[in-house]
């Protein structure tokens, strides 16, 4: 068990953090896809433009003078609700005010468990403390070492489409990229296409995940190159996520298919294609020397990848942005790196991160430990004004009944009051079960909680979930005073 420590945040952040949170609470607004949150992208042609319908606002303001709920109260009304056996055996809870960092009520809130894709707060947190919200994730072509050979560069944008068919809106492009290249080399005809991935080091796949996540819909191999993360089909993926469904079948080769579908658009044939590293050019290197750029193209802005992970819950994006952590930090592009990477930068930060052990950051692995006292100061420090760059992280939570992976719950009698007021990550996988974010309560204070069991029955994925809502849904209710 790790050890029991609290922190409160100085009082005088409490106006800071009203003001950010409102912010970041206030302007959630539907209708509008997340891609479209922040520009970037060009939206396709249409024959006649279609005015936006005026947003409606979906959360309430949080009010910084609203009442305080007390420990015995929030005990009164969550005790009943932590031990069902619905939640299993081992279930660990935090509840925390967000604009003085104190606590108010705890429940095993130091302990480690496993936490699904409630880890996606921390890879968020992470990628935006060391890539900044405006950092772009580019994938270069570069001449190769024989004339007509060109090598596409992997970085690592795991958004990266082949044309405007792609599954994420606004993202960068191989075609385009294929127009760059085509008028950078003139007359010289392209002969082959080396596809260079020495970004990333390690396994494709995380030794903790399940033996089905790598071809049960929502995980993939992951490569410094691959397209609409690593989507067999994108357009139909497209058509399922619209229905709610995320799950789609990935190729088992994403940075060989990225690569094919580059050499198509350069009037290629599929074998003219083979892995290859990019030659080093030398800083006066003349155009179309061994290594010269040829080309590039830059991702969506990391505030909006990050919008995209938690939103959609999306893992492919989370193992992508964790080895930005790494790349940034100077570890290897790996998940032992990106591990390490985010542990160091969650203690820059000022967090426990002796409170977490990752080993992904998708929260897939089931090896992932995290306490939930961790993640309420996680998401306390995003609105406390200190790090105004990691208030991003609250753009792309789901809301209660409303948006992501919230959109179909909160709809029973017993847990109503959370629609509209709750806004949280959700995390998933056999027998754990997890949730974590921000409500706000009765009166209008704004907490934050989370929620961690790992030891639900196999078959309780419908029970739990609804537990946890209740729990939720008590505090928006609750004055708790």
């Amino acid at each position: 068990m790790l050890g029991r420590r609290r922190r409160v945040l100085p009082v005088a952040l409490a106006a800071a953090l009203a003001l950010v949170l409102v912010a970041a609470v206030v302007l959630v607004v539907r209708p509008g896809p997340v891609a479209d949150w922040l520009g970037g992208g060009n939206p396709p042609a249409t024959a006649e433009a279609v005015p936006e319908p005026t947003p409606v606002a979906v959360l309430p303001g949080a009010d910084p003078n609203a009442p305080l709920p007390s420990t015995e109260g929030v005990r009164a009304a969550l005790a009943p609700l932590v031990g069902v056996p619905e939640l299993g055996s081992r279930v660990n809870l935090a509840v925390a005010d967000v604009a003085t960092g104190q606590p108010v009520f705890s429940w095993g809130e130091d302990v480690p468990t496993v936490p699904a894709s409630v880890t996606k707060l921390v890879t968020a947190v992470t990628v935006l403390a060391a890539r900044g919200p405006a950092y772009r994730i580019t994938t270069r072509a570069v001449a190769g070492p024989n004339p007509g050979e060109v090598v596409l560069v992997g970085g690592g944008d795991p958004t990266l489409a082949v044309d405007a068919k792609g599954f994420y809106p606004g993202a960068a492009r191989l075609d385009d990229l294929a127009g760059q290249v085509t008028a950078a080399l003139g007359g010289t005809a392209p002969t082959r296409v080396l596809v260079d991935t020495s970004l990333y080091a390690g396994p494709v796949h995380e030794p903790g995940w399940d033996d089905d996540i790598p071809t049960g819909g929502y995980g993939a191999s992951i490569t410094a190159l691959m397209t609409d993360g690593a989507r067999r089909d994108p357009v139909e993926a497209r058509k399922a996520a619209a229905a709610g469904q995320h799950g789609a079948v990935r190729v088992a080769k994403p940075d060989v298919v990225a690569g094919q579908a580059f050499a198509r658009l350069l009037g290629l044939p599929a074998d003219a294609v083979a892995a290859g590293t990019a030659p080093v050019a030398g800083p006066t290197a003349a155009a179309g020397t061994p290594g010269s750029e040829l080309g590039s193209v830059e991702s969506l802005p990391m505030v909006r990848l990050v919008d995209i992970m938690i939103s959609d819950s999306d893992n492919v994006v989370a193992e992508a942005l964790a080895r930005q952590v790494a790349l940034a930090r100077g570890q290897p592009a790996s998940f032992t790196g990106a591990a390490a990477a985010m542990d160091t930068v969650a203690a820059e930060l000022g967090l426990p991160a002796q409170e977490m052990a990752l080993a992904d950051g998708s929260g897939l692995s089931r090896t992932n430990r995290i306490s939930p006292s961790l993640l309420t100061d996680l998401i306390a420090l995003a609105g406390n004004g200190s790090h105004p760059e990691l208030a991003a992280v609250f753009g792309g939570l789901p809301v209660a009944g409303w948006s992501g992976t919230l959109a179909d719950r909160y709809g029973a009698t017993a847990t109503t009051t959370g629609a509209g007021a709750v806004r949280a990550k959700t995390g998933t996988l056999t027998r754990v079960h997890a949730i974590a974010g921000l409500v706000s309560t009765a009166d209008g204070r704004l907490l934050t909680f989370a929620v961690l069991t790992d030891d639900v029955p196999p078959d309780g994925l419908v029970a739990a979930r609804r537990a946890l809502d209740r729990i939720a849904a008590t505090l928006a209710a609750c004055g708790c005073r």
